[in-house]
């Protein structure tokens, strides 16, 4: 368990399988009622959580009464949108942030676990990909010091959509680790 502001984070486990469907499938609907064509309620089950918590980490966020405020999905590789790349990153998915229950910064303060525990595993780089037709998404990323490194113009979706990717990252090696 780690601390951070007021934050409290934990790997997932097989037991918040549920709790992860419930942060998507929220995300995905406010998405919606703003407009942003991305993430569809009902695309991810528990299944899917729990493959990722297996090839990779999952991270929930809690505040201090214990109430989940947001989670992340960290892979170690991610070569349908980065191809087969070097071990030097870390790749984030899925930030998903309680916007009912969430204090102010969250998405920031996971992302900022995200690159900690990246740079931990000796890691240089964080990166992440955000749907072409977001550009509020994309101006997040960019604020939160990620940098365009190149676009996927046609992934395709578990569901045979395809569309377009920007494909973000972000240099840990003057990041403070502790």
């Amino acid at each position: 368990m780690i601390i951070d502001e007021g934050i409290v984070f934990r790997q997932a486990g097989e037991k918040d399988a549920a709790t992860l469907v419930a942060l998507y499938d929220a995300a995905a609907r406010w998405m919606k009622s703003g407009g942003i064509d991305q993430w569809k309620v009902g695309d991810k089950d528990q299944g899917h959580f729990r493959a990722r918590m297996r090839d990779g980490e999952v991270w929930l966020a809690s505040d201090g009464d214990g109430r989940v405020v947001g989670a992340y999905e960290l892979w170690w590789s991610d070569e349908e949108a980065w191809g087969v790349q070097p071990p030097v990153a870390g790749y984030v998915h899925r930030l998903m942030v309680e916007r009912d229950t969430a204090p102010a910064g969250t998405g920031r303060r996971m992302l900022g676990h995200a690159e900690r525990r990246i740079a931990r595993t000796g890691r240089e780089r964080a990166r992440l990909d955000c749907v072409s037709t977001n550009p509020r998404l994309l101006a997040y990323y960019q604020g939160a010091g990620y940098r365009v490194v190149g676009e996927l113009p046609n992934k395709e979706g578990k569901d045979g959509r395809v569309y377009g990717v920007v494909l973000l990252e972000k240099r840990l090696d003057q990041l403070l680790v502790v």
